[in-house]
């Protein structure tokens, strides 16, 4: 029987990143004790920002990334890692630049593969994903539609990683970063739900009043693909971290 996640509030989206990075740093450490290595799925986008700028100051501290392997979620169709709103530019920027990650560790979906390679693509990423043992840590955001990663309303749990037509809400919301809707991609390659289920552990990021009811309905029982929040409902281990404005609905 599914149960809902649990989840956290905090006073600020910065003690919420914080308390997130102690855990990856945990992670790691236990890890590298261990002789093995961290395998971290990565989100974009403004929410994990904070995360990613915590993880940098403990990496400066000495927290090394040297065997860590990690996926992004995501990246639009069309555009060139070049781009200033590409993920790899995003990510490259907001940490890989910053901390000591093994440039061959990191995977990010190449939005300029042609399109009659996608989906060998797509499958490929799942084989990575696979011959790195899996995902033990996957960070998302949440869309106010409920997506997780481009997981758009009425995606099908059983999905791996693959290309998808973007919600309006997502193009609406993406059209200020690429100076109006028409210039936002409108497809984007993306890890399925089942490829986000199948990460030992997965910590959702979530900040703002904005994201205060989709938040709530993620959070209320009663899976449905209309909300593809709500198939975390069915994952063993996830936690929500939220600040006040997030989590304002939450008994």
């Amino acid at each position: 029987m599914p149960e809902v996640p649990s989840y956290r509030i905090f006073a600020s989206s910065q003690s919420a990143s914080t308390a997130l990075a102690e855990d990856i740093s945990q992670l790691i450490r236990s890890r590298d004790s261990e002789e093995r290595t961290t395998v971290l799925g990565l989100a974009t986008g403004n929410t994990p920002i904070e995360l990613y700028k915590e993880l940098i100051r403990m990496h400066r501290a000495g927290l090394s990334f040297r065997n860590v392997v990690t996926f992004n979620l995501d990246e639009y169709i069309g555009i060139e890692r070049e781009h200033p709103e590409s993920y790899w530019q995003f990510m490259h920027s907001h940490l890989f630049n910053h901390i000591d990650i093994n440039p061959e560790n990191i995977h990010i979906p190449d939005g300029m593969v042609a399109a009659d390679n996608i989906e060998s693509h797509c499958s490929a990423y799942e084989n990575h994903i696979e011959e790195a043992g899996g995902i033990d840590l996957q960070v998302l955001g949440i869309g106010r539609n409920g997506h997780i990663g481009f997981n758009e309303p009425g995606v099908s749990p059983d999905v791996a990683t693959h290309a998808t037509d973007l919600n309006q809400v997502t193009i609406n919301d993406a059209a200020e970063a690429f100076g109006g809707a028409a210039d936002v991609p409108q497809r984007a390659i993306t890890m399925g739900v089942k490829t986000i289920l199948g990460a030992q552990r997965i910590a959702l990021l979530a900040f703002g009043s904005s994201k205060a009811d989709i938040v709530e309905r993620a959070l209320t029982s009663g899976i449905t693909s209309e909300v593809p929040a709500t198939y975390l409902q069915s994952h063993p281990d996830t936690t929500f971290f939220l600040d006040q404005d997030a989590g304002k609905r939450l008994s």
